[in-house]
């Protein structure tokens, strides 16, 4: 079904999906095995890509393009039969009461509406009485309409929407597929979903055209766009013709492992003087989760990971979503259970490879259980020793870990007394201007956190 004009009450009208009792199991499909694995997560993530790496736009540093050369002659569009066998064993397979519906490409609205009105209405079938179910869909929201935000607010669908800053950062590299700009496109479906009420996260990456302008980047999203939730993620593009994680090269529009720093740091000294408790950035989040001793927030700062897979339109199960080639093909949603895919030894070592690769040089790092060597996809460096399996941002998260510690320390010890992390900002704002900063940096406050 095409994503076209819909009459005012389709929106919420009821989707016949299919005929059939809600128990009932397509003949063929795998079923949850049981007793589970026990190398099986007791829970775990899907990025899940309709329309695979089929995109309306052209982003130069898009990774997922070229992912179109593993399935020549595709139409890549997720049937009916794959969506059910796939949620049905999403959520049954999740021991806890809550689940994520992630929807990724490529981009997922290609699909049309209907397809993710079919979406809602088998989840709502298949969960389990009780099971909280969130959706999640991440777009460049250039096709974006008044029918598509009304489902997405229904169903209060958490929308990432790319931004990479002001309209000539923005354009610098994610164009559409006559290379011209895309941000009046993005702004408009971006307030059309604020003007629904839309959950919004906002995701930027950071890299050649935008690393030196931090402040510029994180006001414009911060004062313009009203964002109150911010990922930000940097462009690591390996320079090679197979769009794998091979190489040791980076091209001219990844991101400077300095700059990163420093584009860090600029944003969380601003944050930290007047934003904590307002604004959400995932690097923060993160890494205060870590001088709480909580779990960490996101996956690459994680000891081990493997939780997170990718899976196909076709049903195709990879262990990353950075990672979708064929040495790291687990199977197929058809033929074997997500369960059993993500307990194989495969995935198992996939994830512990991580922690178990660690070169010596991050072993003994000072700042190892905040990072604890980031993204495997980004080590492929050296160490000052020669020691291969270094992280190319590096010399980036050093710096800006580093940097961080005191506030962290301040922010955490309020956590831990019962009371609030925005206290920090109080804090830093009593110190006189020529007293020791509090954040322990011992620069005077005029020159530290009250510049």
């Amino acid at each position: 079904m095409t994503d076209g004009a819909a009459a005012p009450d389709e929106a919420t009208a009821p989707v016949a999906v299919r005929i059939g009792a809600p128990d009932e199991v397509p003949t063929g499909a795998p079923t949850l095995p049981s007793p589970r694995p026990l190398t099986a997560p007791a829970s775990f993530h899907v990025l899940a890509k309709p329309t695979g790496p089929i995109c309306n736009l052209d982003c130069t540093y898009c990774f997922f393009l070229s992912k179109e050369a593993l399935y020549p002659g595709d139409r890549f569009r997720m049937r009916d039969d794959v969506l059910e066998t796939y949620l049905r064993q999403l959520l049954e397979s999740q021991a806890g009461p809550e689940v994520t519906v992630a929807w990724q490409g490529g981009e997922p609205t290609l699909m049309g509406v209907e397809f993710f009105r079919r979406v809602v209405a088998l989840v709502d079938e298949l969960r389990r009485p009780g099971q909280v179910v969130h959706h999640t869909i991440q777009t460049n929201a250039t096709l974006l309409t008044d029918e598509w935000c009304a489902l997405l607010a229904e169903h209060r669908f958490l929308v990432g929407v790319s931004i990479d800053g002001p309209p000539a950062m923005h354009d610098a590299y994610r164009v559409d597929k006559r290379g011209g700009p895309t941000f009046a496109k993005v702004r408009q479906g971006y307030d059309l979903l604020v003007a629904h009420g839309v959950d919004v996260n906002v995701l930027t990456t950071v890299h050649a055209a935008n690393q030196d302008h931090p402040l510029e980047v994180y006001r414009f999203l911060r004062d313009d766009l009203g964002a109150r939730y911010l990922q930000l993620i940097p462009i690591v593009e390996r320079d090679n013709d197979t769009g794998f994680q091979e190489g040791d090269t980076v091209t001219e529009r990844s991101v400077d492992p300095d700059a990163w720093g420093r584009f860090l740091v600029a944003i969380f000294d601003e944050w930290v003087r007047r934003d904590v408790g307002t604004v959400f950035v995932n690097h923060f989040d993160a890494a205060l989760a870590s001088w709480v001793g909580a779990p960490p927030a996101v996956c690459i700062f994680g000891e081990t990971c493997g939780d997170a897979v990718a899976l196909e339109h076709n049903g195709d199960v990879y262990s990353c979503d950075h990672f979708v080639e064929p040495a790291h093909l687990l199977g197929n949603v058809t033929q074997t259970h997500l369960v059993e895919l993500l307990a194989s030894p495969q995935q198992r070592a996939f994830g512990d490879a991580k922690r178990d690769t660690l070169p010596a040089y991050c072993r003994s790092c000072e700042v190892r259980f905040a990072c604890h060597g980031e993204c495997p996809k980004n080590r492929f460096t050296r160490t000052p020793d020669g020691e291969d399996g270094l992280n190319y941002l590096c010399a980036g998260y050093k710096a800006f870990f580093g940097h961080i510690d005191g506030c962290m320390h301040l922010m955490a010890d309020a956590l831990r007394a019962g009371r609030y992390a925005d206290e920090v900002m109080a804090v830093l704002a009593k110190a006189g201007r020529n007293d020791p900063c509090p954040c322990g940096s011992g620069r005077k406050a005029k020159h530290c956190h009250q510049r």
